[in-house]
């Protein structure tokens, strides 16, 4: 089972938990992390592309030329598809792109991507995240202390009074943090760190094992 040290704010180890193996211990499915990646960045799509077909187009309520005696083809408006400044055919109109992945595959995905940050040492555990106020100096030392690089996402339990860590830290750049319902496979992918606050390990486990 694996083992990680907790620390608190200023970087100094307390004690050691035990991590659950069916969840940040497991084989990494690399087939499961790909589905959820792909699946979570469709959703990301807004598509609201829109191109008009010829009922769309203004004008072209005219018939052009009389159907029969001119020697050229027969058509209808000028707004058809074939003439300069007509509709489009089949062309994109707004639409979700987003679809769903079966919920053990989620699951499976969510464990693996957890597994291979504690396979490649980057996962750390806090006790808690305690700021009087918001002060994103006070955050940046937190930073310092952890030796958490760009990209860190920190994770925290919905139970705890995290309000002023959240308001110190939202005005650094590449920072992010979510409560442990919150977490997904592509923000877990997308940082170079995840750093967990002692509860919000319990609730991953609880919600996973």
């Amino acid at each position: 089972m694996p083992k990680m040290v907790v620390l608190n704010q200023a970087g100094k180890e307390l004690h050691e938990i035990t991590l659950a193996d069916t969840v940040f211990g497991i084989e990494p499915n690399q087939q499961c992390i790909f589905d959820a990646i792909v699946m979570q960045r469709a959703s990301m799509r807004q598509g609201t592309h829109d191109t008009k077909n010829r009922t769309e187009v203004r004008g072209g309520g005219r018939k052009p030329w009389r159907q029969k005696g001119t020697g050229r083809a027969r058509q209808g408006s000028i707004r058809a598809t074939q003439w300069r400044g007509g509709g489009t055919v089949f062309g994109p109109t707004p639409r979700s792109y987003a679809y769903k992945l079966n919920k053990k595959v989620r699951r499976l995905a969510l464990k693996s991507v957890l597994s291979e940050k504690v396979l490649e040492n980057a996962m750390s555990v806090v006790d808690k995240f305690e700021l009087e106020a918001p002060k994103t100096k006070a955050f940046n030392e937190i930073i310092a202390n952890l030796e958490a690089p760009k990209k860190t996402l920190f994770v925290v339990s919905e139970g705890e009074d995290f309000e002023n860590a959240f308001l110190s830290m939202r005005n650094i750049p590449t920072m992010m943090m979510l409560t442990a319902d919150g977490l997904n496979v592509y923000d877990i992918v997308n940082a170079n760190k995840i750093v967990f606050t002692e509860a919000a390990v319990k609730d991953v486990e609880e919600a996973l094992a």
